[in-house]
């Protein structure tokens, strides 16, 4: 079993996505939504309390999006697995992921959201790893800088497990 050390603590990501909401409300015109577009699976849980968190109405919707199998590092190859279900054309839309690590997934992402006219196009991600980019990707709102090591929970998972742990752990051998 491999041991796990708390990087941040529940209460420290609720604080900080109760300031990312209020950011984003700053951010957009009072009244018009905004689709929060969730990469699955691992950022589902980060959309939900980010939604909370926000006062502008907020359209939920998934993508399915695969670089890493089941592995702790990306293979490099992107893979659409599960599409949006709503046409996002002339609308506000804000990719929400839970980690930007390689950038290689985000940046295929933002040049697939794009070819579909959003009216503006945004990132925020919970934990961004910068010393990890391999492809150049910034993020408009990031919760988090985090050190290069590999996390779970909070919806992040090793093998689809430790997605339910409330805090960010660091995972050891």
């Amino acid at each position: 079993m491999p041991s796990l050390k708390v990087l941040l603590s529940a209460e420290q990501i609720h604080n900080r996505i109760t300031e990312l909401g209020a950011e984003i409300d700053r951010d957009y015109p009072a009244g018009e939504p905004v689709y929060l577009i969730a990469v699955l699976k691992g950022a589902f849980i980060f959309m939900a309390d980010l939604a909370r968190a926000m006062k502008t109405p907020a359209r939920i919707e998934f993508i399915g999006i695969s670089s890493y199998g089941k592995g702790k590092t990306s293979s490099g190859q992107v893979q659409l697995t599960k599409d949006l279900d709503a046409p996002i054309e002339g609308h506000h839309v804000i990719i929400v992921e839970d980690i930007l690590d390689t950038g290689i997934t985000l940046n295929y992402l933002t040049k697939l959201m794009a070819q579909r006219k959003p009216k503006s196009l945004r990132i925020v991600a919970l934990l961004d790893k910068p010393e990890r980019r391999k492809s150049p990707v910034k993020a408009d709102y990031v919760g988090f800088k985090i050190p290069d090591e590999f996390v779970v929970g909070y919806g992040l998972d090793y093998a689809e497990d430790y997605r339910n742990l409330k805090d960010v752990c660091v995972m050891g051998n």
